[in-house]
């Protein structure tokens, strides 16, 4: 995908004065002129119908238009809309919905009486330019041009015309009001009468015959090639947006937009319960539903007839939509407003190629092979600051993957810290991520991978349900926002929890300038390499906390950890290198009340790494010593490190990769397992401030 350029502003296709001047219900009752130039302009169109056993179904039109006297006519391919279009001959219920991508403004139409026909070709001319400004917007959203070009591709003699009245319409831009009807009152009066309810349509009306001139479109369902679901598993990345098809009891049809399809296995996908409360009431009384994904690719389209199960509300598959929803809240300051109430369970009956070609495989690294190479590398570390760089340097060289981070938890101060980066103009080394803000911060407080593909999608459906939420007076429970960590505006990002012995203790993150950067198939391979990473980790800290306890011998230079010989070899390690101590006295400031530590007016390190530094300086300036142990510090009072579980040792190479980025004159060196060497350049003075 190409990177996103400026903003290209679409100018609505004008309105015809008929329209806007006309006093009938459609115009007066129903849409103000900024539904009609929404209907009017390059939008995403979606038409849904049912057939005569409540089955729902649902085809991506191309344009509208809304004529003089109130009536709305949709184009849409005759093909793609077969099934469709045998519906709405039987029994002529309509529902269609017009929605802008750069801002998620949804607009539902319902009515029944349709007049079917085929275009005229000023009517093709019509729908290109239509198309047209749909592709400029989508190619402002960071969507190649191939790939919108393919979405909204059609033959002139393919084209077909649906003409109806509305005589229902609903607002279904995401937020807390999605659903509610139009028109200034619960019921609504269509032109024959009928009294609407809110989510309802009139009764009676025979289809309209086929205006003079015209022929009448023959139904014809061509054969299109059967899919599995594993195999379009790209398509439920959410880059572009998916539409579901419902029936209520009464026989209307009902279409949304869905945030979020998440793969659950070969036979179900799960759909997010948010904001759709009509779509909801149907599944609950009519199961049957149909879905058209879009692959954010080549711009395919798949069909899908599901059939809902159930509601989950808790468990594991529910827990990782709701991060993945918490994720983008946190980037929009939504936390709280912006919430997933449930992941409602369907199970995938059968899958049709509705436009465009069957979808690839997709190309990249062989995945499986990269990630037993990266388990080689990984697997020959001996120590945990090997360890970080071998495992970021995998990412890089053997899966393609450029951007990455690695951060361990505090749990007791509730923060992730980075220990380790590589792709970034500056390592980050040191920066904290409070637990529960951006994908990283939830993933690891949910422990669940987070995946978000297209993020400027994402957060522009989340910045709608902001703003909705705003008009309803619900600002006040937003947070700040927060900027990304990494990359200033990443297109793509994964977030993998790394758990040590059953605790959640860190995560990886990846991110790329590039949108759909990192599929179903990298979050396999990343979760399967977090979990070698935690697994290494634990083996790796239990070394170190096994080695055996040792009586303190106080001899200044030597471990208090050491006695005899290991105090003597311990010592001589770090007098080998012995270094000239020059140069004005440098004031190291430290404040207990978080643990900060400034050499000089240089900020270094906070939290338990500044705790174990402002020990390691006051015992080398108050004894001379150069040499310590990982289990002294372990058992330090000074330090009070916060749980059995914290690895001290990643504290450690957390502080030691501080002060060589900060070129300090205060360094550590690894001298054995579980042993290290202070290295001192300059006199240290030592200030305590309280």
């Amino acid at each position: 995908m190409r990177a996103i350029g400026a903003r290209r502003k679409i100018a609505p296709s004008a309105i015809t004065a008929a329209a806007l001047a006309d006093p009938n219900p459609v115009t007066r009752n129903l849409l103000s002129p900024e539904h009609l130039a929404l209907i009017e302009s390059g939008v995403g169109v979606s038409i849904a119908s049912r057939d005569g056993g409540m089955l729902p179904n649902l085809v991506r039109a191309l344009a509208g238009r809304v004529g003089p006297s109130g009536e709305l006519t949709v184009f849409l391919s005759g093909s793609d809309g077969a099934g469709v279009l045998a519906d709405l001959r039987a029994n002529g219920e309509i529902a269609v919905v017009f929605s802008r991508p750069a801002t998620h403004r949804t607009l539902q139409l319902k009515g029944r009486g349709v007049t079917i026909a085929r275009a005229r070709p000023a009517d093709a001319v019509l729908v290109r330019q239509r198309t047209e400004a749909m592709v400029a917007e989508l190619e402002s959203l960071g969507y190649e041009g191939r790939f919108a070009r393919v979405l909204l591709s059609f033959e002139p003699g393919d084209l077909v015309t649906v003409r109806f009245r509305p005589e229902s319409a609903f607002d279904q831009t995401p937020g807390p009001r999605a659903g509610a009807a139009l028109g200034g009152a619960r019921a609504v009066i269509g032109e024959k009468g009928a009294s609407l309810g809110e989510a309802g349509v009139a009764t009676g009306g025979a289809p309209d015959a086929a205006p003079a001139g015209q022929e009448a479109v023959a139904t014809r369902i061509p054969p299109r090639p059967p899919a599995r679901l594993d195999a379009i598993r790209q398509c439920l990345e959410g880059a572009a947006p998916a539409v579901i098809a419902t029936c209520a009891p009464d026989g209307a049809p009902n279409a949304s937009y869905l945030s979020q399809v998440q793969y659950v296995d070969a036979q179900h996908i799960a759909l997010s319960f948010q904001f759709f409360n009509k779509t909801r009431a149907n599944v609950l009384a009519n199961p049957r539903a149909r879905l058209v994904v879009i692959d954010p690719w080549r711009g395919a389209m798949y069909r899908l007839t599901i059939r809902y199960l159930r509601t989950e509300t808790q468990g594991a598959l529910f827990e990782h939509m709701r991060a993945m929803l918490e994720s983008i809240a946190s980037h929009t300051g939504m936390a709280g407003v912006f919430r997933l109430l449930g992941a409602d369970v369907y199970r995938v009956e059968d899958i049709e190629l509705a436009h465009g070609e069957p979808s690839p495989a997709q190309s990249g690294p062989n995945r499986l092979a990269a990630l037993r190479m990266a388990a080689t590398r990984i697997a020959a570390c001996n120590d945990l600051n090997t360890l970080l760089d071998e495992t970021l340097a995998a990412l890089h060289q053997q899966l393609d993957i450029a951007h990455s981070m690695m951060l361990l938890l505090d749990r007791a101060a509730r923060r992730l810290y980075t220990v380790a980066s590589r792709g970034y103009s500056a390592s980050g080394v040191g920066s904290e991520v409070p637990l529960g803000a951006g994908v990283v911060g939830v993933a690891v407080r949910e422990g669940t991978p987070i995946r978000l593909s297209r993020l400027t999608e994402a957060y522009a459906y989340g910045r709608a349900v902001r703003e909705a939420a705003a008009r309803e007076g619900l600002d006040g429970a937003f947070e700040t926002e927060i900027p990304f960590p990494g990359l200033v505006a990443p297109r793509s990002q994964l977030a993998v929890p790394i758990r040590m012995a059953g605790e959640t203790v860190g995560a990886l993150l990846v991110e790329s300038g590039e949108d759909m950067r990192f599929g179903y198939d990298d979050e396999d391979a990343l979760v399967t390499l977090a979990a070698l990473l935690g697994q290494t980790m634990h083996v790796l800290q239990q070394r170190d906390e096994g080695e055996p306890a040792r009586e303190a011998t106080p001899d200044a230079g030597a471990s208090a950890g050491a006695t005899g010989a290991d105090a003597a070899t311990i010592a001589a390690a770090c007098r080998d290198a012995p270094i000239a101590v020059t140069g004005e006295p440098v004031t190291v400031r430290h404040y207990p009340i978080d643990n900060s530590v400034f050499l000089g007016d240089d900020y270094l390190i906070k939290g338990v790494a500044g705790a174990v530094l402002w020990a390691l300086v006051s015992d080398h300036v108050t004894q001379g010593r150069t040499a310590f142990s990982n289990r002294e510090l372990r058992l330090d009072p000074r330090v009070r490190l916060p749980d059995v579980g914290d690895n001290l040792e990643a504290r450690l190479v957390l502080l030691q990769r501080r002060l060589v980025e900060r070129r300090a004159c205060v360094q550590i060196e690894k001298s054995g397992r579980g042993r290290f060497c202070l290295r001192v350049t300059r006199p240290l003075r030592l200030l305590q401030v309280r």
